[in-house]
């Protein structure tokens, strides 16, 4: 692999000119700093924390901040509905830049935390951890935190990570013959899927993913790596290579052969028992868990164990660098409290998102919840054989509009994989010549 790694792109643009503001970024604001919205303001003692409550976590938040006014009675922290997923919340962020209030502490994504932190909108964190009292860098898995540095910065801590697993119906998996396991290629599920097709009934089909409107463009990146293809190799585009060519020829015969179902959650067609398996995100163990009226398992991706090619994704929690330095304070504090190993046990055991300290994984909480729910020690396991996700999709903005749109398109019909690859191929590259490359100083 090659070491042009997401750190060191990060690195040459900060040197290169981060104040260069990406302007089609979603969320990526309007000026070099937050300080035009008018966040300097504000209360040190009321901590407005903008969440979309990952895997449906705000009854969790609530208890994490319910929790936190026993170790800080004199500050109130507000929980905020700032979106219904990670794009809302960074389009809310934008538009606050712009003239309105900013928050104390804001969900950022794995495809729009870096915009922020590169025109300078996101407090560098790492001045903060010392004055966070029980802050413990050293504890948290260094792959996450990692996530969210540039230019020797850190500008996010890990909140709500996940990976993509498999997830399967153990008793459509023992009706059609085949072992108690994930397939370990997607050449083998290909002879799994007409075994599972003449088991199932109705509208039923083997297997259900992700929209291209909702992270398909996250998660195929397995598949599409499988085949030796991808989106992107660091910053040359390979959106018309033969592998990935031949990754999307594998996707359009699992539709075309009707073995295949896409929605906005694939878990929900899976919990219902209208698709024998699913491709989603850990984070959406404890919407099976409470949903499925069978018995499930989970799985490493097709070839991940062999390849490394499961993607991580998730989102972090940040800082506005436009609020007072009190203000920042408190909100570390707040950050510390919320990331320590007690509470990513409480939120890891409430949504099936990944702990995010080292030590919380050794806990009897975690433990406990891990012997009940095996299923999501699947996620911790598959952790190191994770992938970071091509260029193209993660630090060119819009990639669900853009790639996600492309999937859609050929699953539709009416596009071919070579109309659509060379359309969004000629899109992308024009982003990056444009918007990406100047800041690179080319």
């Amino acid at each position: 692999m090659s070491q042009f790694s997401r750190r060191t792109f990060l690195g040459l643009a900060g040197t290169a000119g981060a104040a260069v503001t990406l302007s089609a970024c979603a969320g990526s604001g309007s000026g070099s700093s937050g300080e035009s919205g008018g966040g300097q303001g504000g209360d040190a003692n009321k901590i407005v924390f903008w969440s979309n409550h990952p895997g449906n976590s705000k009854d969790t938040e609530n208890e994490i901040i319910k929790a936190y006014k026993s170790v800080e009675p004199d500050v109130t922290v507000e929980l905020v509905d700032a979106g219904k997923d990670y794009e809302e919340v960074a389009q809310k962020f934008n538009a606050a830049l712009s003239g309105g209030q900013l928050p104390d502490v804001i969900v950022g994504s794995d495809v729009n935390w870096f915009n922020f932190a590169l025109n300078g909108q996101f407090a560098k964190v790492n001045e903060l951890w010392d004055g966070a009292g029980d802050f413990d860098k050293s504890d948290y898995v260094d792959a996450l935190l990692g996530d969210y540095e540039y230019d020797g910065n850190n500008y996010g801590v890990p909140y709500a990570r996940s990976t993509v697993i498999f997830y399967y119906n153990k008793q459509l998996w023992k009706d059609a013959g085949l072992p108690d396991r994930g397939p370990e290629t997607w050449d083998e599920f290909a002879e799994w899927a007409p075994k599972l097709a003449e088991k199932l009934t109705g509208e039923a089909k083997p297997i259900a993913m992700y929209n291209g409107a909702n992270y398909l463009d996250w998660t195929v990146q397995n598949l599409l790596w499988e085949n030796d293809g991808g989106y992107s190799k660091d910053w040359d585009l390979t959106f018309t290579a033969p592998g990935t060519k031949k990754g999307l020829e594998y996707l359009k015969k699992l539709n075309d052969d009707k073995h295949l179902i896409v929605s906005d959650d694939s878990i929900v067609e899976f919990s219902a028992g209208l698709a024998a398996c699913a491709v989603a995100s850990t984070g959406s163990i404890s919407a099976v868990k409470k949903q499925a009226g069978f018995e499930w398992g989970t799985a490493f991706l097709p070839g991940a164990a062999k390849n490394d090619s499961c993607p991580t994704g998730g989102a972090g929690v940040a800082i506005p660098s436009g609020i007072s330095d009190e203000r920042k304070a408190a909100a570390m504090k707040f950050i510390a409290f919320l990331t320590n190993p007690e509470n990513t046990a409480k939120f890891a055991k409430a949504t099936g998102y990944m702990p995010v300290r080292k030590s919380a994984t050794e806990s009897e909480d975690v433990k406990s919840y891990l012997a009940e729910t095996p299923q999501a020690k699947t996620a911790i396991d598959q952790l190191p054989h994770t992938r970071p996700q091509d260029f193209a999709r993660v630090f060119v903005p819009n990639p669900g509009t853009r790639i996600g749109g492309a999937l859609d398109k050929i699953l539709a019909g009416g596009t071919s994989i070579d109309q659509a690859m060379e359309q969004v191929q000629s899109e992308t590259q024009n982003i990056i010549d444009t918007q990406i490359n100047p800041l690179l100083g080319k």
